[in-house]
């Protein structure tokens, strides 16, 4: 059984992350601090389907340096590509530095998109802050039936959504689509398909490598918060 996602507005995977994470009337972000990490990793894996670059021993390299249109993916392309003279940086490296301006990035282009709308308020009535609630919700609702029909109901996923999946399994972000007594079930059949044979090799390595930083990275948060 296949199943594809057709919506009039097309989304990458960090758009697709932060669109799940966001409450759709508050706009107030979920789990923030990993789905942040989750958005860096994704620019890696969207320009590694895009054939912009690989990863080998855990390092990120640059194969095409060919803008793909997308401000936040390009920006991320330019930055790669700046750093290729200098010692290649690993997986875990690279998403923390693109960390930095993932999640505005994509904030600014999926409110362009129409699908978000920026709301300015001041907590307390003195501290202004923004918020994020949803504008277009029909994108997300498909997106939440693809990854169900996928994670629940054992669809065969395309290269795109077994890489979402891989993002928020790496990232321990099933919480975001399932909760009790679905999410241990939810929990083992990602990461099966995350670990699948779904795409060819390069981006395999790709997105294992950014599921293996993530796991890494949002161990070192939990242990450091814990301690702190």
């Amino acid at each position: 059984m296949n199943f594809a996602l057709n919506t009039p507005v097309e989304t990458t995977l960090g758009e697709q992350l932060l669109l799940l994470s966001l409450d759709d009337e508050s706009g107030v972000e979920k789990q923030a601090a990993n789905v942040s990490y989750a958005i860096a990793a994704a620019s890696l894996v969207e320009l590694a389907l895009a054939g912009r670059v690989e990863v080998h021993d855990d390092q990120v390299t640059v194969r095409d340096a060919a803008p793909l249109g997308d401000p936040t993916l390009d920006a991320a392309l330019a930055d790669l590509s700046g750093d290729q003279k200098r010692k290649p940086r690993r997986t875990k490296e690279w998403i923390e530095h693109l960390k930095k301006g993932a999640v505005a990035g994509t904030t600014k282009s999926l409110v362009g998109k129409g699908l978000l709308r920026e709301e300015k308020k001041k907590v307390l009535g003195l501290f202004p802050v923004r918020r994020y609630p949803e504008a277009d919700g029909s994108v997300e609702a498909a997106l939440r039936q693809r990854l169900d029909e996928v994670v629940m109901r054992g669809a065969d996923p395309d290269e795109r959504t077994a890489s979402l999946v891989a993002l928020l399994h790496g990232a321990k972000l099933h919480g975001l689509l399932y909760q009790k007594p679905q999410l241990a079930t939810a929990r083992t059949n990602m990461e099966k398909i995350a670990h699948g044979q779904w795409a060819g090799s390069a981006v395999r390595r790709a997105v294992k490598a950014a599921e293996d930083a993530l796991t890494a990275i949002v161990v070192v948060t939990v242990v450091t918060t814990t301690v702190l």
